[in-house]
């Protein structure tokens, strides 16, 4: 059975190989479209990605070892009763220097089409075993980030020589720019 999260929690992964899904509704109001997209930052012990090829997202679909890939960018959100978006992960192929893997979405063209997180409902990060599908864990977001345009929905991290994920739930202002600013730095 599948574990509900709340902010700050964290849990065990026990898998190699994993899917990360986040999904979202965006706002029931007429003629507006919502586009928001899920990124993972490997990163090392410094808190920054080793290269810029390190940074998954629908521009940069695969890690350079092969160890995340993203579903590709879902436009309008809403479109299923599950996932929106999802990174596919596996340990086993993981680059030695990464010790953490950061989720984000952010919304796309936030300011142009003046949206934030607050007119989106339903948002949620989860973790499955991607061999047979069987949910480990949920998170969904409750606040109201009604500023906000970027969220940290939760991160990997190696604890010893397991695996772990953190249920973080920060929202910031700012687009994709404030994540490549905090994590990819060195290449911004």
């Amino acid at each position: 059975m599948a574990i509900n999260l709340s902010k700050g929690q964290r849990v065990d992964i026990g898998l190699q190989k994993l899917g990360v899904g986040l999904g979202w509704d965006p706002s029931s109001a007429p003629g507006i479209e919502f586009d928001l997209d899920a990124s993972a930052f490997m990163i090392t012990t410094n808190e920054q990605v080793p290269t810029e090829k390190f940074f998954v997202f629908y521009g940069n679909p695969i890690s350079p070892d092969g160890a995340v890939e993203s579903s590709g960018d879902d436009r309008t959100g809403g479109n299923s009763d599950g996932d929106d978006e999802t990174l596919l992960v596996d340990l086993a192929r993981l680059d030695p220097r990464i010790d953490q893997i950061v989720f984000t979405v952010t919304i796309y063209e936030f300011a142009e089409r003046r949206q934030n997180f607050g007119q989106v409902r339903n948002s949620f990060i989860r973790i499955y075993d991607s061999t047979n599908g069987a949910e480990l864990c949920k998170y969904e977001l409750d606040e109201d980030f009604s500023v906000e345009t970027a969220i940290e929905f939760g991160r990997l991290y190696k604890r010893n020589d397991s695996w772990r994920f953190e249920a973080i739930g920060n929202g910031h202002s700012g687009g994709l720019e404030t994540f490549v600013k905090k994590y990819a730095s060195a290449y911004s």
